[in-house]
């Protein structure tokens, strides 16, 4: 499916914000350097070298499932159960300590902005670079 199918321009749009994201994400643990709570007790230990800040497994759950959830909440509102998916990555990486309260809401909005960035752009940046699409499998013509 490519961009000018809707399900597949949606699609594309969350490979988009799922790169956006991660960079991002990764830009930030560097930038603040928060531990972890299996690290310390104390959650104001930041710009010390931990991988804390922001929770990239929230961001990456975020960002892959609100292009779907912008695209079709008016035909499908029970696209909103896609929700289910990061709160559900955010409690476990809670109760795991992998990560404190905040670093998981702000996974949740890096790729929940990602995501709507990359909807409102009129071709997802992937598309773009390949204006020709992308071919798996076999091409037989006769």
């Amino acid at each position: 499916m490519g961009g000018d199918d809707r399900l597949g321009k949606t699609f594309w749009q969350s490979i988009d914000s799922t790169f956006y994201s991660a960079l991002t994400v990764q830009g930030m643990k560097y930038a603040f350097g928060r531990e972890r709570p299996s690290q310390t007790d104390n959650h104001n230990e930041w710009f010390k070298g931990g991988q804390s800040f922001p929770s990239g497994e929230v961001a990456l759950q975020a960002s892959f499932v609100t292009p779907f959830i912008i695209e079709y909440q008016h035909d499908h509102p029970w696209v909103w159960a896609l929700e289910a998916l990061p709160a559900y990555d955010a409690v476990a990486r809670l109760k795991t300590q992998g990560h404190w309260q905040t670093d998981v809401l702000a996974g949740w909005a890096v790729g929940t902005l990602w995501s709507m960035y990359a909807h409102d752009r009129q071709t997802p940046f992937f598309l773009g670079i390949m204006p020709h699409g992308i071919y798996v499998g076999l091409r037989v013509t006769f």
